[in-house]
């Protein structure tokens, strides 16, 4: 029979044979976020659609052309989330945590949707990791940022990967500088795509960021901002270059980076590799000092990165890092009545709650097969329980990896048995050794 349907395109199911490396990669994002004393937050799939567009930029690619807007049964306009800032900050204000001590350090593990092109590592479904610090508006705020993303590409063993940076400046300065822009601009205006001729009037530093090939290479020889940083924004960019020197994280000056999202300010960054072709970045960040007060909120400053996961696998994959592997079975009980089952199930059940991963035949099968199927979970051990075994209470437990036998009782069997797996990691086994359950 055909299939109903497939996933549709630009999103990707993960099977269980690869969600070990996802589930690697969240956890050790997670704990370095920890350590840099971040802590979680959760915010809808969801939100108002003006929440996007007041944040994100009506000018943007990501408003224009990306987000997946629909009206609610009550004709709310309602859009899933492009990126998780936004929602973040939303729930910040809604909450109060500007009463908390500042800054709040906030990190999350977000699905997002943009209808953009798939390719390598880009989907219209997926996953990021991102941090949010607000209320602190020293240029140690950004470096620090900058510091945890450094800290899990070294964590998880990343080559290649560069550290971009620039300042766009404040509202203030950058009004000199998109006159600038609009006076360059306007002399390739026929040569612009239709979204960046409107952008022309309405925010010229948008063009910076478009993706048609004509237009970037307009852009190429387009006016540079960091010859018109105020004082202020230079000082302050020049401390955040003294911090990542401080703490030896080396980087480049790319003014050419202005990130895609209309909320950024000063500080933005981009870390990329060449492990995956043209689109590199894997992460990327920076201020947005103007966002909060832009939300309702009593003007705070903030800086941010958001990072991809599905794109930090992948150039994981293509450098050959290896991930921890998956869980394999413990134990596998092989079983052959309905009797020696309810024991297997009872002995399961035991060794489960210790942490150990243990399986028992749930199809019927007959002995041959499930030691076979046992092979395929990969077990590091099995055992035969039957009529004999059920009236010796002992069972022998045989070690898939060697071949060697134990014979351990059943009255003591989850004990004797946790103590094998002890002796499997640390190499120090003996049954007459104490341990605690």
């Amino acid at each position: 029979m055909a299939l109903l349907t497939k996933a549709p395109r630009g999103t990707a199911d993960l099977l269980p044979s690869e969600s070990h490396k996802i589930q690697y990669i969240e956890q050790t994002v997670m704990d370095v976020a920890t350590a840099f004393g971040f802590h979680e937050i959760r915010v809808p799939v969801f939100e108002h659609a003006e929440l996007f567009n007041r944040s994100v930029g009506e000018t943007t690619d990501v408003v224009q052309k990306e987000m997946y807007t629909f009206e609610d049964n009550g004709g709310r306009s309602l859009s899933l989330r492009p990126e998780g800032t936004a929602g973040v900050v939303r729930a910040f204000l809604e909450h109060g945590l500007f009463n908390e001590p500042l800054p709040q350090k906030l990190s999350y593990l977000v699905s997002c949707y943009r209808y953009e092109k798939p390719q390598a590592g880009r989907y219209r479904e997926f996953h990021q990791f991102g941090v949010e610090c607000i209320g602190a508006a020293s240029p140690a705020a950004d470096a620090e940022i900058i510091s945890l993303a450094n800290t899990v590409f070294e964590a998880i063993g990343l080559r290649d990967i560069s550290l971009e940076i620039n300042s766009i400046g404040c509202p203030s300065c950058r009004k000199e500088y998109h006159k600038a822009l609009k006076e360059y601009f306007t002399s390739k205006e026929s040569e612009l795509c239709g979204t960046c001729r409107d952008r022309l009037e309405r925010n010229p530093m948008r063009i910076l960021d478009c993706k048609s090939p004509i237009c970037k290479e307009i852009a190429r020889e387009a006016p540079t901002v960091l010859d018109y940083l105020c004082k202020d924004c230079q000082e302050h960019f020049d401390a955040v270059k003294s911090y990542l020197e401080a703490m030896e994280i080396p980087f480049s000056v790319n003014p050419r980076i202005v990130r895609g999202l209309d909320y950024y300010t000063r500080t933005v960054f981009e870390f990329v590799s060449s492990s995956i072709g043209a689109q590199g970045t894997v992460c990327g960040g920076g201020r947005y000092d103007g966002l909060v007060g832009e939300l309702g909120g009593s003007p705070l400053p903030a800086c941010g990165f958001g990072m991809g996961i599905e794109r930090l696998r992948l150039v994981m994959e293509n450098q050959g890092i290896d991930f921890p592997e998956a869980q394999r079975c413990n134990l596998y009980i092989v079983s052959t009545d309905r009797e020696s089952s309810l024991e297997a199930a009872r002995i399961a059940s035991e060794l489960r709650s210790n942490g150990i991963c243990c399986e028992y035949d749930l199809c019927g099968r007959s002995v041959k097969a499930q030691m076979k199927h046992a092979g395929k979970l990969g077990a590091d051990y099995t055992m035969v329980l039957g009529t004999d075994e059920l009236s010796s209470r002992s069972v022998v437990v045989k070690n898939m990896q060697n071949g060697t036998t134990q014979e351990l009782s059943l009255e003591d069997f989850s004990i004797a048995f946790l103590r094998m797996n002890i002796d499997q990691i640390v190499g120090d086994f003996s049954l007459d050794a104490p341990i605690e359950i």
